[in-house]
């Protein structure tokens, strides 16, 4: 089975979590193969050794970790990698991968930008 992991950063405010929340929602809507979740890398629940332990128990094999980050700076590029090698070796037998930083997609670029636009022209209408 395949698990899909969000992995965002957190925040001390839980409203800052909604969006991630519907993403991980809609993805699980879309996602038969297996379990789609969420984890952070600090200030919320689940962190995220604490979600892949669970989709290993879930009976996950392969899990595919996808940073809901905009842009790959040092958690994306420096802690992520260090916490996927503990992972590893906690979990040898799981095959554990992770993808570009979200915001590097160009379905997520293309979407942000007309997103931005229509924001920007809805307040220059009402301007």
């Amino acid at each position: 089975m395949h698990g899909i992991l969000l992995f965002a950063h957190g925040a001390r405010d839980p409203a800052w979590a909604r969006p991630f929340h519907a993403i991980a929602q809609r993805m699980r809507e879309q996602h038969s193969g297996g379990p789609v979740e969420l984890a952070y890398l600090e200030l919320m629940q689940p962190p995220l050794g604490t979600a892949v332990d669970a989709l290993v128990q879930a009976g996950c094999r392969r899990v595919t970790v996808v940073p809901v980050f905009l842009g790959a700076g040092g958690h994306v590029k420096r802690d992520l990698p260090a916490l996927l090698e503990d992972l590893r070796q906690r979990h040898p037998d799981l095959v554990l991968n992770s993808t570009c930083a979200i915001g590097e997609s160009e379905a997520v670029i293309t979407a942000l930008a007309d997103a931005a636009y229509g924001l920007a022209q809805q307040e220059s209408q009402g301007a």
